[in-house]
């Protein structure tokens, strides 16, 4: 997961969805994307694990000024955001649930 810290997502940009106590796994996907389905999983088992972790699925077609802001080029993305909001990582592709946790180790210091 790549290393992104300039942008900040608040819950009036997702629409008044709550962000994560801890950290939140912002997902982008696509109707018709069958690694975003895989990636839904991967990131429901994370947020199952890890306490104060939200999980938070935008579909990409439906939230285009969201997409265009964050720079959302493929689906599936993943911003891993810290307990303020902030991008600490993202990623695009579906990921590893190692990597997942990894990243989300950055969110939480």
């Amino acid at each position: 997961m790549e290393a992104f810290v300039t942008q900040r997502v608040s819950a009036e940009l997702l629409g008044g969805r709550d962000l994560g106590e801890r950290a939140t796994l912002l997902q982008f996907s696509s109707a018709f994307c069958r690694p975003c389905h895989a990636t839904r999983r991967v990131l429901a088992d994370v947020t199952a694990m890890v306490p104060g972790v939200a999980h938070i699925e935008i579909d990409a077609e439906e939230h285009l000024s969201l997409v265009r802001a964050l720079a959302i080029e493929a689906t599936p993305t993943v911003l891993v955001l810290d307990g303020g909001g902030r991008v600490v990582k993202r990623a695009a592709g579906q990921p590893r649930k190692a990597d997942v946790i990894a990243a989300l180790g950055t969110a939480l210091a």
